[in-house]
Parts: structure tokens; sequence; C-alpha cells
């Protein structure tokens, strides 16, 4: 069942922190429960991504999005990803998460989500976000624009391009 208790209170602890730009990071702690962990007694490989979740809304709130979202009718989606898991995270571990956006193109906003444990990095995800309407993809040039943000992306790194580049070559749909 997806975390709303903890969502919730996410959106809380944030509710009066100072709002950002889009190219800010948001820093969020989080910490590792029984119903987190999977056979192994470590974080369970979904549950990460679904507390990256937990700093990806109050990040967008913060950014005014719920705003602009509820004047035009639009949501967000996420349309893909790739995570490292690099160290094993146990039960009632503390967890500090930054989640910045990187940057956009003409349909995608691409984000960088990474787990701390101390200055040891545990995990890292990629992820491409879209703005979705009734009628389908929302540029992000005009959220920005209603965000009040600069429209212009700063150039996304080589490694990000060469993912975009990587996942456009993937079969779609996959072998059945």
């Amino acid at each position: 069942m997806y975390p709303y208790i903890r969502m919730f209170k996410e959106l809380w602890k944030f509710r009066n922190a100072a709002p950002l730009t889009i190219l800010e990071p948001h820093v969020s702690t989080h910490r590792v429960w029984p119903q987190d962990i999977d056979p192994w007694r470590e974080l369970n490989n979904g549950r990460t991504l679904t507390l990256f979740d937990l700093g990806r809304i109050p990040m967008a709130r913060r950014m005014g999005f719920h705003r602009v979202a509820r004047e035009n009718r639009w949501g967000i989606t996420v349309a893909g990803n790739s995570t490292r898991y690099r160290r094993r995270v146990t039960l009632f571990t503390k967890l500090t998460q930054v989640s910045r956006v990187i940057g956009w193109d003409a349909r995608f906003v691409y984000l960088e989500q990474s787990f701390w444990r101390g200055e040891e990095c545990t995990s890292a995800m990629l992820l491409r976000s879209g703005f979705i309407s009734k009628a389908g993809l929302v540029a992000p040039s005009a959220v920005l624009r209603a965000l009040g943000q600069p429209e212009e992306s700063p150039e996304l790194p080589q490694w990000v391009r060469d993912w975009i580049a990587a996942d456009a070559g993937r079969i779609w749909p996959p072998a059945r």
C-alpha cells in the first residue's frame, strides 16, 4: 500500500519551508521502517522508488506546482527512470535524500535523486517526468512559464543525454 501517512507527514513538515526555484535541491530525511524491508532485511528496491516519491512531492509543492496544477488541471507522471543501488540499507537506518531538477527538453523534465547515509551515497536515480493534462503531455516550457521560472533549460549533462539516446533506441513494446 502507498505510504499516504508518510507523504502527508512530509508535506506537513515542509509546509512553511522556503519556496524553491526550479534548479534548487530539496533535502529531506527518511527512516527505514519494518514495512520498507524485504526478506533479506534490507530496504526493498521498490520501496526505494516510493521513498523517492516522498522527496519529489514536497519538492514540487515548494516549487509552486500544486498551484499551477490546480489552476490548469495538470498532473505529473513518471515517464522512465534508471536507479543505481550501491550500498545495503537496513532497518531503522536514517537516510538523507537530495532531490533536484537537472534540466528539461521539449517533452520531459529530468531529475536526479539520491539517498545518503552520512557521507556515503546508498542509491541514486535519474528520472524522466512529464506534466500531463487531459490533452496529453504539457511542454515543460508552458509549466515553467506558469511558475514564473526560466523556460530555457541548462545544458543536460552528457550522461543524461546518453541515457535519453539509449532509451530512445529501446524496442517498444518489448517482446511478449
